[in-house]
């Protein structure tokens, strides 16, 4: 569902937001989007910054901005330094970060000043002991802060399903709930994984939590020759996309998924299980098996196109 944005603020809370950003050198853009975690509406923000060995003068850019950071607490640590994913992991599962709320940032977008304030109050209306992931699409832009489009619309509604194959939405878009932020803390405690977005969302979804996905961008996604993720909305995106399922791409990223997903069985409702064993049933020897399996999974993308893709990979053996 898709619920009004301008009914949920006036109900928006003033509980903390932990924003965790992870970077690398970010200096070419890093500043302006400190300024626009410091220009939010919603007044209560503690900003964790996981610096992953950055050499382009990052750190000096922090350093200076911390001495102006009046919302919360800053906090500059050291990343492992072993790639964005374990980045953000060691953000995820750092059990000394406390906060009602818990948002992903990267380091080049900009967000609008009511980004945090319309999340949380969606998240606020919530059940608070159920795990909740508020995401949405973004609104694309140049290397100059120019609009140049937006991500794609999905209808279809979030759900285990649709995750357990595909990452609805960037991770600089999601904001969490304490109870999401704990089971995926725990999830990411156990295991490594492809992207914290996709991560968060098999995780919250698998465990029965909810997700909500808003059509309304709040946030300019930054589209550069630097990003390790693009927007995925022109044509040659879509060739590349089906270019890299060919080349066994999506695959090895299913084994990493599906792997992590068996460390934590035990956290996955039995409907959960259930998809998670047809998927896997879906990648066997035989074509005609592999096709009954994923049928049976239920599993979808949400676009036609990409729904075609799923079972062109079931087909090839690429799934």
């Amino acid at each position: 569902m898709v619920a009004s944005d301008v009914d949920a603020i006036q109900h928006a809370p003033t509980d903390t937001v932990a924003v965790l950003l992870g970077i690398f050198d970010g200096g070419r853009f890093l500043d302006k989007q400190l300024r626009t975690l410091a220009g939010q509406t919603h007044r209560s923000v503690d900003l964790w910054v996981s610096d992953d060995g950055s050499t382009d003068g990052s750190r000096d850019i922090l350093s200076r901005f911390e001495k102006e950071w009046s919302r919360g607490d800053f906090h500059l640590l050291n990343g492992p330094a072993q790639g964005f994913a374990e980045n953000y992991r060691s953000l995820i599962t750092k059990p000394e970060i406390n906060a009602a709320y818990y948002a992903f940032c990267d380091q080049d977008d900009i967000w609008d000043p009511d980004k945090l304030e319309v999340a949380v109050a969606w998240l606020s209306s919530q059940d608070p002991a159920v795990p909740a992931l508020y995401c949405s699409r973004t609104r694309t832009i140049d290397q100059e802060g120019n609009d140049i489009g937006c991500s794609s619309l999905f209808e279809h509604s979030p759900s285990f399903r649709n995750a357990i194959v595909q990452s609805i939405a960037g991770g600089n878009t999601m904001v969490m709930n304490r109870a999401a932020r704990d089971i995926v803390a725990e999830a990411s405690r156990r295991t490594g994984f492809v992207s914290h977005d996709w991560w968060s969302y098999m995780i919250v979804t698998g465990v029965g939590g909810t997700v909500h996905y808003s059509a309304t961008p709040h946030i300019g996604y930054r589209q550069h020759q630097d990003n390790i993720a693009g927007a995925n909305t022109s044509f040659s995106a879509r060739l590349q996309r089906y270019s890299f399922l060919i080349q066994g791409g999506f695959s090895r990223w299913t084994d990493t998924n599906l792997a992590g997903l068996n460390l934590c069985r035990d956290l996955l409702t039995p409907d959960a299980r259930s998809v998670l064993m047809e998927v896997e049933q879906a990648r066997s020897r035989s074509i005609f098996t592999r096709l009954i399996h994923l049928r049976r999974s239920g599993a979808y993308r949400q676009s036609a196109g990409g729904h075609l893709g799923l079972y062109l990979a079931c087909l090839l053996g690429k799934l």
